[in-house]
């Protein structure tokens, strides 16, 4: 692992309880299971904090929070989507293999799917095995009917909106996905399995302030029980349309979308405060991460239902080539990502060794004792010696996979070069597949594959024998 002292760094994860058999893994240390807090961020570029090179959005709580921690330059959400990237994030499996091979996609107020209890294994539910109390607040996204909510999967806790903040009744169509064009109720406040309220425009603007205030709640409560917590902090504000609590608008330079992300910093900041107060600082880990990349297009029914809330700048440049929706182009996968343990990962560190964010699921399980399944697949892998910064350490990965959410494969990330595959996609078709060398060109601009021909075929035979895995339910060599 190549490390890089730097003045920057950034801080995961979710849910269930199958009968299956396990591999027992023991905890790193004998001292007392470290508090584990995942901060979420919902459609957050990989260059939208300022400790990842962003100009015109301000994040000193993250920037504080990587001074002190790791920064992983190389992290890769598992999809380009909300869904099939949470889904894989809390079971460690790519999209593809959730719910028994069939995948998860997109979903909205009339999907009649979720995440499925009796197929799959959640990182929660094998930190609650360990006496850990666990808790959501925020977006979940993996199902609105009652047998696909949080608690199903292992949370004891949830307060949250069961799909992004931009499924309500104003949305009755013109996207294509609606059911008939009927428009979506509001959008449901649930605690637990209850709806409690169902919000308007104005009620979504103030949630988040209250997610913060109930996700520091659950962390005094988890104290006086003296029980060691999994916290999933899942902001909403960054994900269109972009409303903040009133009096915290127009304070980035980067308009509606900057004041969203500049407002979760805040959020941030609130959360880390909270830890000093209740002094388990040193005992916590905090990652923070991004379900995928940003949105980067116009899209005029967004624009007509939420002005300049839903009103994407094209021109507002990114260091990534695409954004959210398509699993080809880093853009739309790459993302921010940084960790926090204090005493046992190094302050002011960069690890630009490819991981992606279904290691969680295996290393927070190994950091917690917990045993991983082993009558089913898991992709993820255990990268602490990387978040240690260990001498010598290096990915457990041989190469990163693009799998669309119900298979089928888009890119691959191996070493230095990125593979683009040959296909069809709404974000373009490709006749021949293109080679990229992203030490020289993390852009994605020059296509080398005439200049590689022998790396290109390597790749094609690698993408070809992680396809068929996944078809056949195996391992990923």
């Amino acid at each position: 692992m190549k490390l890089i002292h730097t003045s920057f760094i950034i801080g995961l994860v979710s849910v269930l309880t199958v009968g299956s058999s396990h591999a027992e893994n023991k905890p790193t240390s004998e001292k007392s299971r470290p508090n584990i807090i995942h901060i979420l961020a919902d459609d957050v570029g990989y260059d939208d904090l300022s400790c990842f090179g962003s100009k015109d959005i301000h994040t000193p709580n993250l920037d504080a929070l990587a001074a002190q921690g790791i920064k992983f330059t190389n992290f890769y959400a598992p999809h380009g989507t909300c869904t099939p990237s949470r889904a894989a994030l809390l079971t460690g499996r790519y999209a593809p293999r959730v719910n028994d091979g069939t995948g998860l996609f997109v979903l909205f107020p009339h999907s009649k799917n979720g995440l499925e209890d009796e197929k799959e294994v959640t990182i929660t539910e094998i930190l609650k095995e360990q006496g850990y109390t666990t808790g959501l607040y925020g977006k979940w996204h993996l199902g609105h009917l009652p047998q696909y909510l949080p608690c199903v999967h292992g949370f004891d806790e949830f307060l949250g909106i069961p799909y992004p903040n931009d499924h309500g009744p104003e949305r009755i169509g013109n996207s294509g996905f609606r059911s008939n064009g009927i428009s979506d109720p509001k959008i449901p406040l649930i605690e637990q399995a209850q709806v409690i309220k169902r919000c308007d425009n104005n009620d979504l603007a103030e949630l988040p302030a209250l997610f913060t205030r109930e996700a520091c709640k659950f962390m005094y409560r988890s104290v006086k029980d003296k029980k060691p917590f999994y916290l999933q902090y899942a902001n909403i504000e960054t994900h269109t349309p972009w409303f903040v609590p009133k009096g915290f608008e127009g304070v980035s330079k980067a308009a509606a979308y900057g004041d969203a992300v500049e407002y979760l910093d805040r959020s941030v900041g609130i959360i880390l405060n909270a830890l000093k107060r209740l002094k388990i600082e040193d005992n916590t880990i905090i990652v923070f991460s991004s379900d995928n990349g940003p949105l980067i297009h116009k899209d005029t029914e967004l624009e007509n239902c939420y002005g300049r809330f839903g009103t994407t700048d094209p021109n507002r440049e990114h260091v990534l080539r695409g954004g959210k929706y398509q699993e080809r182009f880093d853009g739309g996968i790459r993302v921010s990502c940084i960790m926090k343990w204090p005493k046992e990962i190094p302050a002011g560190i960069e690890c630009d060794e490819i991981v992606g964010a279904h290691d969680l699921f295996t290393t927070f399980a190994n950091i917690a004792g917990g045993e991983i399944p082993t009558d089913r697949v898991i992709d993820g892998k255990n990268i602490l010696p990387l978040m240690k910064g260990e001498e010598g350490a290096v990915s457990p990965h041989k190469a990163i996979y693009g799998f669309k959410a119900r298979g089928g494969l888009m890119s691959v990330r191996y070493k230095n070069w990125k593979l683009i595959l040959p296909g069809k996609h709404w974000t373009g078709n490709f006749d021949q597949a293109q080679l990229f060398d992203l030490t020289t060109d993390i852009g994605e601009k020059k296509n080398i594959s005439n200049e590689y021909p022998k790396v290109v075929k390597e790749i094609l035979k690698m993408a070809e024998k992680a396809e068929l895995a996944v078809k056949e339910n195996k391992a990923i060599d």
